[in-house]
Parts: C-alpha cells; sequence; structure tokens
C-alpha cells in the first residue's frame, strides 16, 4: 500500500479544483495548472479535500496512486504559494542578467549564452551572480533550472560553474596533490 497515496490533499480556501473527465485543473490566486489523470487512478472530491484512489491489488497502480497523490499536493501548493530555485554562479568574469523573457550568461565561453526562459517561469538576477528562479509548476521549474545548470555545470577542481544553492561540490586534490 501506498502511504503517501493514501494521504488526502487539504484545499485552501482560494483554490478551486475541478475534474472533468480524466482532466485536472486547479485554480488559485497565482494561476491555473492542468493535468491529465492516468486511466487507473480515481479521484473524489469531498468538501475541500481531495482523495486519490486506484486498485491496490497491482503494485503498478499503488505507484501510480502515489505519484498522482503528490501530483495533486504539488499543483495546489503552486498555485497557492509557488516555487523558487536558486541558482550560483562561481568562477572569475562569471555573470547573468535579464532580458525580457531570456537569460544571458557570461560563463567562460567565447560568446555569451542566452537560455530562453520557458513560458510561467522568471528570473530574478541578484549580485550578478544570483540568479532565482520562481514559478508555479514545480516540474518546469525543475528542468529550466537543470537545463541552466548544465550550460556549465560546476566542476571538481576549482568548483567553477553554475550550480544549485544549496549544493555542495565534492573537491578533488589536483596533479601536484600526491607529490612531496
Amino acid at each position: 500500500m501506498s502511504r503517501i497515496g493514501k494521504q488526502p490533499v487539504q484545499l485552501p480556501d482560494k483554490v478551486q479544483f475541478t475534474l472533468k473527465g480524466d482532466m485536472i485543473s486547479v485554480k488559485g490566486p497565482k494561476g491555473n495548472l492542468e493535468r491529465q489523470l492516468h486511466p487507473a487512478i480515481e479521484i473524489s472530491i469531498n468538501d475541500d479535500i481531495v482523495i486519490v484512489k486506484t486498485d491496490t491489488s497491482n503494485k503498478k497502480k499503488v505507484a501510480l496512486q502515489g505519484l498522482f497523490r503528490s501530483l495533486i499536493s504539488n499543483m495546489v501548493t503552486g498555485v497557492t504559494v509557488g516555487y523558487e530555485k536558486k541558482l550560483l554562479l562561481s568562477g572569475i568574469g562569471y555573470r547573468a542578467e535579464v532580458k525580457n523573457k531570456s537569460l544571458i550568461l557570461n560563463v567562460g565561453y567565447s560568446n555569451p549564452v542566452e537560455f530562453t526562459l520557458p513560458e510561467g517561469i522568471s528570473a530574478n538576477v541578484e549580485k550578478n551572480t544570483q540568479i532565482s528562479l520562481s514559478g508555479i509548476d514545480k516540474e518546469t521549474l525543475g528542468q529550466t533550472a537543470a537545463n541552466i545548470r548544465d550550460i556549465r555545470p560546476p566542476e571538481p577542481y576549482k568548483g567553477k560553474g553554475i550550480m544549485y544553492a544549496d549544493e555542495r561540490i565534492m573537491r578533488k586534490a589536483g596533479k601536484t596533490a600526491g607529490k612531496e
């Protein structure tokens, strides 16, 4: 049995949850999110509580129950509070700036890299080396942060690159470490 899948999702006052066929729609103060439901999953709405149900005899269906319960919970949190992810640029001359809906990164390449932000994601640059991404869709936000990090991932010798704010880079000793 999925422990997470059995837990109900509490809907705040300002959130409207609608189910039409196999489409879930969640509207809140920050925006609107939609997701298609898997055929093996059933949803029941009682007052302000959403319960995700499925056939518990199959392990895959139980896993889907936990997945969709988490997805619905993330949608509700996204439209009420929103999500934020912070990235840090580490290296001499590394900096970032926001122009219109794109992020321009100077990260050691001969030309600046222009990264177009997807719909629903906004970026804010603080101190030229701190990028703060925010949005209501947790999945899109995480994928955007990963794509920006992939432009120049942190390297283990000097720690230069783009990294998450809470990431710790395991440093390696250079070639001269073993010599005496």
